[in-house]
C-alpha cells in the first residue's frame, strides 16, 4: 500500500485544480502590530492619542502596541531586530540603513520638516561651517542631523576628520552637552533644538531646509511582503491622523505639549514654523532628496564608492500604498 504525505496530497490537489493556487494563501495575521511614536513625528503622537489604528484593527482582533523611539537610528535598530513593524525616520537615515543591510521599505511620508540645523551657543564665535574646523561637535550617528552635518562640511571642502565628533545616544544629550560647554556645536534636532533656542539662546548658525530629508514611515520588508493589506490599512489610519492634524492645529499642539511638557513657544516653533504636513506619498521629490543625500554621503566617503546609490533608493522606496497625493 502506498502512503501519501500531507505535502504530496496538497501538491497533487494543486495539479488537478482541487485547491486554489498557493499564491492565494496569505500569511496569518499577527496578533499585534508594533509601531513607533516619536516627538520628531508629531503625526504619530496624534495617531496614538486618537486611537485611529486601534479602531481600524479591532474587528480583526489585532492589538496595537506603541513603542517610543528617540531617533532615526533608534527606530532603525528596532526595525532591524524585528521589535517593531513600523518605524519613523528621516529618508536619508533609511537609505544608509538599507545600504548597511537593514531590510526595510519606505512606504509613507508623514512630514516635510526643517528639523535639523547646526547649533552653537549664544556667545560662541562660531558663525559659519568653516568655523567648525578643529571643534567638538555632538551628534547621533546615522540620523538626519549627522548626515546634515556631513553634507554641510563637504560643501566647504571639509570632512568629519576636520572636526572632533562627539557621539551621543540621544539627540537631547547632544543639546545638553552644548549648553554645558562640553562641545562647541551640535547637529541638532527638534523639539530639543527649538527648546534650546528659546530657553538658552542657542543659535542656529547654519540652516538649509532642503537638505533636511523627509519624515518617512518605514516597515520591515518581510512584513510588507506577507501583509500588504495591513500595511495599506496602517497608512490609511496615518492619513486620517495627518489630515486631522492639518484641520486641528490647536488639538495637535495640546497633545504634543501633554507628552513633551514643552512650552507653547517651543512647540509653535517646531510645528508651525518648521514642519509641513501636506505630503503623504514617497514620490519624485522625496526620492530625489534621498538620492541627493546618498550621493553627497558617497562623495564624503561615508558610503562606499562601490555602492549603487540609485539602485538602493529604488529598492528602499515602495510607493504603491498611497494612491492619492496632496
Amino acid at each position: 500500500m502506498t502512503v501519501f504525505s500531507r505535502r504530496s496530497l496538497f501538491a497533487s490537489a494543486l495539479l488537478v485544480g482541487l485547491l486554489p493556487s498557493a499564491s492565494l494563501f496569505a500569511a496569518d495575521n499577527p496578533k499585534e502590530i508594533r509601531i513607533d511614536w516619536a516627538t520628531y513625528n508629531p503625526v504619530s503622537m496624534l495617531l496614538k492619542d486618537k486611537g485611529f489604528l486601534e479602531k481600524e484593527f479591532a474587528k480583526d482582533g489585532i492589538a496595537i502596541r506603541w513603542v517610543q523611539t528617540v531617533s532615526s537610528s533608534n527606530a532603525l535598530q528596532f526595525l532591524n531586530a524585528g521589535s517593531i513593524e513600523f518605524g519613523s525616520t528621516a529618508g536619508s537615515a533609511a537609505l544608509v540603513a538599507r545600504i548597511n543591510g537593514n531590510p526595510i521599505k519606505s512606504v509613507y511620508v508623514y512630514s516635510r520638516p526643517e528639523w535639523t540645523a547646526l547649533v552653537t551657543t549664544k556667545d560662541s564665535k562660531i558663525a559659519k561651517i568653516e568655523d567648525l574646523k578643529g571643534k567638538k561637535v555632538a551628534m547621533v550617528r546615522g540620523t538626519d542631523p549627522h548626515i546634515f552635518l556631513v553634507r554641510a562640511l563637504l560643501s566647504v571642502g571639509l570632512t568629519d576628520k576636520d572636526i572632533t565628533p562627539v557621539l551621543v545616544q540621544q539627540h537631547a544629550d547632544g543639546g545638553n552637552l552644548l549648553i554645558r560647554g562640553d562641545v562647541d556645536a551640535w547637529a541638532g534636532l527638534d523639539p530639543m533644538m527649538a527648546q534650546h533656542e528659546i530657553k538658552d539662546g542657542a543659535r542656529l548658525f547654519f540652516r538649509k531646509p532642503e537638505a533636511n530629508t523627509w519624515g518617512i514611515l518605514n516597515t520591515r520588508e518581510e512584513f510588507a511582503k506577507d501583509h500588504p493589506d495591513l500595511v495599506k490599512r496602517v497608512i490609511s489610519a496615518y492619513e486620517e491622523a495627518r489630515k486631522y492634524s492639518l484641520a486641528n492645529y490647536a488639538e495637535q499642539k495640546k497633545i504634543f505639549i501633554a507628552v513633551t511638557k514643552l512650552d507653547e513657544a517651543v512647540v509653535d516653533k517646531q510645528l508651525k514654523e518648521r514642519t509641513e504636513f501636506t505630503h503623504n506619498k514617497v514620490g519624485p521629490a522625496q526620492r530625489e532628496s534621498i538620492l541627493e543625500a546618498g550621493v553627497a554621503l558617497q562623495k564624503a566617503g561615508v558610503i562606499g564608492a562601490n555602492v549603487d546609490v540609485k539602485k538602493v533608493v529604488d529598492d528602499l522606496i515602495d510607493d504603491r500604498y498611497v494612491t492619492v497625493t496632496n
